[in-house]
């Protein structure tokens, strides 16, 4: 009865571990060894179509076959795909936090009610900090900035205007409010905004 139980018990191990953790072969190589053929020739006078290979097989050079990767596992009787490579760690965040303080060039454009905007791609942070800086060289009259938000109340010609910076992936858009939230007077944002383009620090 012990005898029994234990060669099944033996027996479901083997199934369960399978052939790969054994390295057993399992022809998975025997494509290596396979011989080129004749075309298959049919006796004279027989009426058949010519045949054409629906899959003809490619004519590899000698040379290529030598340099060719060994798809096998470490004791060659398996057919096993190679590991991959491991990335070099933070290579990748590296690029990324170089490339976030880039900004590109503004651009002049108006929306789809012609209000005029400045459309700048980069790291908000960094535009916003261009834009300050801007608007310091250009002595606009800057009564207040908001702490939670990219944007500032300036005073021109007695009437108060907010400057903001809007998000839209990486891409932002400078445009200029009155008080109420409502558009500028699309002379008045133009006016603010291209100076604001001409004088760009990058």
């Amino acid at each position: 009865m012990q005898l029994r139980l234990g060669l099944t018990l033996a027996l479901s191990v083997l199934s369960l571990a399978g052939c790969s953790s054994l390295a057993v072969s399992n022809k998975s190589l025997s494509y290596k060894e396979t011989a080129t053929l004749e075309p298959l020739q049919y006796p004279e006078g027989s009426m058949v179509r010519p045949a054409t290979p629906l899959y003809p097989a490619p004519t590899v050079e000698p040379l290529a076959i030598q340099h060719a990767p060994k798809l096998e596992n470490s004791k060659g009787n398996r057919f096993a795909l190679p590991r991959p490579d491991v990335a070099a760690p933070n290579s990748t965040a590296t690029a990324t936090s170089e490339q976030s303080t880039e900004i590109g060039r503004p651009q002049l454009l108006t929306d789809g009610n012609q209000n005029p905007l400045l459309k700048i791609d980069g790291n908000s942070d960094t535009i916003w900090q261009y834009t300050l800086a801007t608007l310091s060289s250009l002595n606009q009259n800057v009564v207040g900035q908001s702490k939670n938000r990219y944007e500032v109340t300036l005073k021109i010609d007695q009437q108060i205007y907010i400057l903001r910076l809007t998000s839209v992936g990486s891409s932002h858009n400078l445009a200029v409010f009155n008080a109420d939230n409502s558009f500028a007077d699309k002379q008045k944002a133009a006016e603010l905004l291209t100076q604001i383009y001409q004088n760009w620090p990058a």
